[in-house]
């Protein structure tokens, strides 16, 4: 059976529309997925420690016939040949950022994978792409896409690019 699964793209280092572009064509080659449509690249102001770049982010939407833990195997495999390292620092800048924002309607609370992503509800940089790939939308436990975009949301958009990530 397969699952729709959203992931957030962001990169702030090393060309990050060039990081995102791979990551979609990365995303594409993953076993029994299948990418459905990307939104466009959003640039946002970063959360965490002042003097980082702006960040770039987007989201995927895919069907998977895998497992949420196996999908988030495959992501991490993705951003650490893209050059990711985990140091244990939150919120800093990267090359690029793969994150598990929804699975099918499911709760996952594990020691590596928590969905829907904590935090997502309250992060614009997550939910105006989302909202360009499904305006009906809800996060499970949070609510309607509209109503957390009337409140105060972290990671400032500031304008969306007329790029695509889609590869032609």
């Amino acid at each position: 059976m397969l699952v729709r699964v959203f992931i957030g793209l962001g990169s702030n280092l090393d060309n990050p529309k060039k990081q995102l572009q791979q990551a979609v064509v990365a995303l594409q080659g993953i076993v029994d997925t299948e990418l459905v449509k990307v939104s466009g690249i959003y640039v946002t102001r970063p959360m965490g420690p002042s003097g980082q770049a702006d960040y770039l982010n987007a989201v995927a939407e895919l069907q998977t016939g895998l497992d949420a833990v196996t999908l988030l195997d495959a992501l991490q495999d993705i951003e650490h040949a893209q050059g990711r390292r985990r140091d244990g620092q939150r919120w800093h800048q990267r090359t690029l950022d793969l994150d598990m924002l929804l699975y099918g309607n499911q709760y996952i609370d594990t020691e590596r994978l928590t969905v829907p992503h904590p935090g997502m509800h309250a992060r614009a940089f997550v939910l105006t792409p989302l909202k360009e790939l499904d305006a009906d939308i809800s996060i499970p436990g949070k609510g309607h896409i509209d109503e957390l975009l009337t409140k105060e949301l972290q990671g400032e958009v500031l304008q969306r690019l007329d790029d695509s990530l889609c590869p032609s």
